[in-house]
């Protein structure tokens, strides 16, 4: 290993194995059994020796090293949620220290925030990360190791987890986890699977499938009724999806109603404009009584106008999401202003880790209606301008026109009857 790495590497990363060493010695809660120097030991020699297997060398190597070691890190706050985050700035702030480049902290960070479950590696670096990060799973001494995090988890919580409960929970995990490299593939599924089968052998076909109905929809169980039976979940399922399939149908129907007033309004305007400018105005040198009047006319619908294509104009977004976006759950990928400039794979890569996690689409699916109810808003606020203007400012030059009427009749008979008359 120390041939692949340049010597500034090697310096570096020896620092980094003193600072973590340290900080899971003096700083790590000893709640955490299982989350603790031993384990980040074993997942940085898990690296090293799938580093060697896949010949990585240099930077790539580099990176490696330094995000198996700092990945837990964040245990050291006392939190298990967010901890990727925590790990990330300790790793940001240690590396800024020692004037490791941009590039670098940024390949490092993202590697921690691959193995936030669920694991989403893209590079062979982040998904050798997530392989040795779970290698435990595929090894002679899983049970111990499994007993250890049933430990932790029981510190965590303050509560005792009956060994029915935490046999479901591994069955879940192993069933739902994969490796990502091909040598953790072909060489540590197989070992992993017999684990899983060991596990099974232990439950009987009732709980599996019990727990096969938590799994297609949990809702109902997570209300506490137990009672809850398959007509249960899917009519549950059934029920969200019909809401959210009811609340975006409508929000179109008011948008598509939305623009058809604002079509109207436009069209309207645009005709009086039109009429105006191409009647009245030529003829306003010989009637300057109605300058003001037409001013008016004109100044209205231009106003209402202006504010009914305002709220048709649309606004996009950049087109673009990141790997960030995705594994903190911060994009919408149902709404095309979101990905329009991503390239297909990156975007099917986004749509599967959204399907995967069933928060995750359901919070996508409430964000795109909560953002059509903005957009919504929106446009309804300026057609009640574009029509506010339209109403008031016709009112007015309606008005304004009469009265100018009625001063030019009244003018043009007084001038009648006080004018000479001449007899020839």
């Amino acid at each position: 290993m120390h041939q692949l790495m340049t010597e500034t590497h090697e310096q570096i990363l020896a620092a980094v194995r003193n600072y973590v060493t340290d900080l899971f010695t003096n700083k790590l809660d000893p709640m955490f059994v299982f989350h603790n120097l031993d384990h980040t030991e074993d997942v940085a020699d898990a690296c090293s020796r799938l580093a060697d297997h896949f010949q990585v060398t240099g930077d790539d190597r580099f990176v490696l090293s330094i995000a198996a070691w700092f990945h837990d890190t964040g245990y050291t706050s006392g939190h298990v949620d967010g901890h990727e985050d925590v790990s990330v700035q300790l790793a940001t702030d240690f590396l800024h220290q020692h004037v490791v480049d941009d590039p670098i902290i940024q390949r490092v960070n993202s590697a921690i925030q691959a193995t936030r479950m669920p694991q989403s590696p893209l590079s062979l670096v982040e998904k050798i990360l997530c392989d040795a990060d779970l290698m435990h799973l595929a090894t002679e001494d899983f049970k111990a190791r499994n007993q250890l995090l049933k430990q932790e988890r029981e510190n965590i919580l303050g509560t005792k987890i009956s060994r029915k409960e935490w046999r479901k929970g591994n069955i879940q995990f192993l069933e739902g986890h994969k490796y990502f490299t091909e040598y953790g593939q072909q060489h540590l599924e197989p070992k992993k699977i017999e684990n899983l089968n060991d596990i099974r052998k232990k439950k009987d076909r009732k709980e599996i499938e019990k727990e096969e109905e938590q799994e297609a929809f949990p809702y109902v169980y997570e209300r506490g009724d137990q009672r809850g039976n398959k007509d249960d979940v899917k009519n549950a399922e059934r029920g969200v999806q019909t809401m959210f399939r009811t609340t975006s149908h409508n929000h179109l129907e008011l948008s598509s109603m939305a623009d058809s007033k604002a079509h109207i309004l436009i069209s309207v305007s645009s005709i009086i404009i039109s009429v105006t400018l191409s009647f009245l105005i030529s003829r306003l040198s010989f009637y300057p009584q109605y300058i003001i009047p037409t001013i008016i006319l004109v100044v209205t619908c231009l106003g209402s106008v202006t504010f009914a294509i305002l709220s048709t104009r649309p606004s996009i977004s950049k087109g673009q999401f990141t790997e960030e976006d995705i594994r903190n759950k911060k994009t919408n990928l149902l709404f095309f202003g979101n990905f329009y400039r991503m390239q297909l794979e990156d975007y099917q890569w986004g749509m599967n880790q959204m399907i995967k996690d069933k928060e995750y689409l359901y919070n996508t699916m409430m964000m795109d209606i909560y953002y059509l109810g903005v957009v919504l808003s929106k446009k309804y606020r300026f057609l009640r301008i574009a029509y506010t203007i339209f109403m008031y400012g016709l009112i007015v030059a309606v008005i304004a026109f009469a009265v100018a009427a009625i001063t030019t009749e009244a003018t043009g008979t007084s001038d009648t009857t006080s004018s000479p008359v001449i007899d020839y």
